[in-house]
């Protein structure tokens, strides 16, 4: 057996912008949006660990049900800790989300705990999505999807050397905690806010580097422009605009 592709790794390898989508956090919730996410495109899936529950004794579900329909399991986890980084590739996920990583030895912290030796310090154990796979040791560096959060003022001011860290496939700029550290809670398109981000996603892309953005349809624009590769939106949204546009045609067309 081989290993399966990890789609959202592959359309950056390919230089293309990959879709994760947030929001969801029930297997059969996300077995019903496959076919969606099937026939539009959709890379993968953002499970969230961090600020929801998530955890080892629900992984091995959630990342079947992604397995199922070809979309990439993504979980953010809640600290940068290398045992928790690969006890969550263990349980099935094919990408790591670690928050607050704020210089180059974070960077690298995460892949000591993402990758086997020689490259990292990763456990050896062959994880469910390695079950059958023969060499899945030697080959499982390729597949797996490492994405850093730089949310935090202090990494901006040390964003030239994370950037030097090899093995990060995203540099992801978090609003929300961004806005936070620079004194402005809770208002992140505060124009200071606005243009240091700006000037983060620059940073990124004149490394050669892919960056990732938390967005909607209203604001994909600024950060494909900035040169986002790995776009975050949530199904809310969706849901949200498809119940709305249901409504008004029923409510129009009604007697």
């Amino acid at each position: 057996m081989q290993l399966r592709p990890n789609r959202a790794k592959d359309k950056l390898a390919a230089g293309e912008v990959a879709i994760v989508v947030g929001g969801m956090s029930d297997p059969d919730a996300i077995d019903a949006f496959g076919p969606i996410a099937a026939a539009n495109d959709i890379a993968g899936m953002w499970l969230e660990g961090e600020h929801a529950g998530v955890d080892a004794s629900t992984l091995g579900n959630l990342t079947r049900a992604c397995d199922l329909w070809g979309i990439s399991p993504v979980v953010r986890i809640n600290e940068n800790s290398q045992g928790l980084i690969y006890r969550t590739l263990d349980c099935g996920a094919q990408g790591i989300v670690v928050p607050h990583v704020n210089n180059a030895a974070e960077a690298r912290n995460v892949v000591d705990g993402g990758k086997f030796p020689p490259i990292g310090k990763r456990g050896a154990y062959t994880s469910r999505q390695g079950h059958g796979v023969s060499n899945y040791m030697n080959v499982a560096d390729d597949y797996s999807l490492l994405v850093i959060l730089i949310e935090d003022i202090i990494a901006y001011e040390n964003l030239d050397e994370i950037l030097e860290v090899d093995q990060i496939d995203v540099f992801f700029v978090a609003p929300s905690d961004f806005a936070a550290s620079m004194g402005h809670t809770g208002d992140i398109n505060h124009p200071e806010v606005v243009e240091t981000m700006n000037d983060a996603f620059r940073r990124i892309e004149a490394a050669g580097r892919n960056s990732g953005a938390t967005c909607g349809q209203g604001d994909a624009e600024r950060y494909l422009d900035l040169g986002a590769k790995f776009l975050l939106t949530s199904i809310g949204p969706w849901l949200a605009a498809g119940a709305a546009s249901f409504s008004d045609f029923v409510n129009s067309h009604s007697r």
